[in-house]
């Protein structure tokens, strides 16, 4: 069963969620510090190349399943034109309602 974007606990995580689905990269990026980082799969990577390739220029979608911690751990179902669909767990670090890192990867 999917969480509707509007019932996710954490503001903050909620807006990232809604800006990747809306495909807003001005507003994805507006959610996160100066500085913010992030890991796939375990690896850290570039933010910058990261986003642009595997959610705004391949158009990523999340549909979220379940929520933990607050709403700073998400089991969401995530697609896009280059994958396709996947089971992922994404974890996020919110400083003063802006994320500073998350994390994800096959769940």
């Amino acid at each position: 069963m999917t969480i509707a974007i509007a019932k996710l606990s954490d503001p903050t995580v909620r807006a990232l969620v809604a800006a990747i689905n809306d495909n807003d990269r001005a507003a994805f990026l507006a959610l996160l510090t100066e500085g913010a980082t992030m890991s796939d799969d375990g690896s850290d990577r570039d933010l910058q190349q990261w986003i642009d390739k595997e959610i705004f220029s391949s158009r990523g979608h999340m549909e979220v399943q379940t929520e933990s911690d607050g709403g700073r751990a998400l089991i969401a179902n995530f697609r896009n034109e280059t994958w396709g669909e996947m089971r992922t767990a994404w974890r996020f670090t919110v400083e003063n309602g802006r994320i500073s890192r998350f994390e994800t990867g096959q769940a």
